[in-house]
């Protein structure tokens, strides 16, 4: 299941029917409290993310979707399913996908053949701190690495209603090599104090401060892949120059 194509199952409808029987309506981002001021703690789970100034939130026709990171002053890099509806513009350098940073839109849009991967050129040089990309090596099996995102903020029934406002962080572990929504190289990890859910599809994984994964699938309970960003830095390298 691709975190942003969110087709509720049977439980999961089932579990929204339940909540509103018993009038426990889903939070909302309008509704979500500012950082440090306690409520529901997106990714699942996780915290809210204090340093994190390559984070651009992604919106597709004017309406919030996905996480992704600016790697350079005109390229984005985010996941291949997150770019298939259009209209795309990015809110940079601000934590708050509401307000603040500066707004581009993208206008070149290069996909990955074979992974969950994708680079969107910005209509403008925007002056960040561009995430730092991972090479060969950086993250192995039971290291303790970062997932950052804009997403739900629990299993609510449209995961799209239930988005953090504040991007948040989550600590995981990585369990293995695995295979990302189009059948590419992947890194699996289990959640540690959070998990990956609607809303941080093409969002990082950061090991040591640099990034190594573009959010892909979860199954937004205990484990989560993300298509490994070293195994493609070639592409990226030919596409972005970075």
């Amino acid at each position: 299941m691709r975190i942003s194509r969110l087709v509720p199952t049977l439980a999961a409808a089932l579990m929204a029917a339940l909540l509103s029987a018993l009038a426990l309506a889903p939070s909302t981002s309008a509704a979500e409290p500012r950082p440090g001021g306690g409520g529901p703690q997106p990714i699942i789970g996780g915290g809210y993310a204090q340093n994190a100034p390559w984070a651009a939130r992604l919106f597709s026709n004017g309406t919030q979707t996905c996480s992704s990171t600016i790697i350079s002053p005109t390229w984005i890099l985010t996941a291949k399913h997150c770019v298939t509806g259009g209209g795309l513009s990015f809110r940079v350098g601000s934590l708050d996908q509401q307000s603040g940073g500066t707004v581009a839109s993208g206008v070149q849009t290069v996909t990955h053949s074979s992974s969950d991967l994708a680079l969107v050129r910005l209509d403008r040089s925007v002056s960040a701190a561009y995430a730092p990309l991972g090479q060969p090596g950086t993250v192995r099996a039971g290291q303790s690495v970062q997932v950052y995102g804009w997403g739900a903020t629990s299993r609510c029934g449209s995961e799209i209603n239930c988005q953090s406002r504040y991007l948040k962080v989550a600590n995981v572990s990585v369990t293995q090599g695995c295979r990302d929504a189009y059948n590419g190289s992947a890194i699996c990890a289990r959640a540690v104090d959070g998990i990956t859910a609607g809303g941080d599809s093409g969002g990082p994984m950061m090991a040591g401060g640099v990034q190594v994964g573009v959010a892909s699938t979860s199954d937004r309970q205990t484990t989560t892949a993300y298509t490994n960003v070293t195994a493609y830095r070639s592409w990226i390298q030919s596409v972005a120059g970075v």
